[in-house]
């Protein structure tokens, strides 16, 4: 999926921002530079495995929508808390 996103627009120096009545002083660059993870735990690494799993199974997390390795992962993930 591509971004929709206008990043050329947001970097330019020229980009009038639609202020709110609330925060007068807010940017877009105030706002587009503080959008980071500061603070924030590192994001854990992922490995790339080979897993065998039954077809039904494969099918039925792919029938939720997309995302279904995270969702398999966040069931593994269960699974091994419950376990401890």
């Amino acid at each position: 999926m591509q971004s929709k996103t206008d990043w050329a627009r947001l970097k330019s120096k020229d980009t009038v921002a639609q202020v709110s009545e609330d925060h007068p002083e807010a940017h877009v660059r105030h706002i587009v530079g503080g959008i980071v993870r500061r603070g924030l735990k590192p994001l854990p690494t992922k490995a790339s495995i080979s897993l065998r799993v039954d077809t039904d199974v494969l099918e039925w997390f792919k029938a939720q929508g997309p995302g279904y390795q995270t969702r398999i992962n966040t069931v593994l993930r269960a699974f091994r808390d419950a376990s401890v």
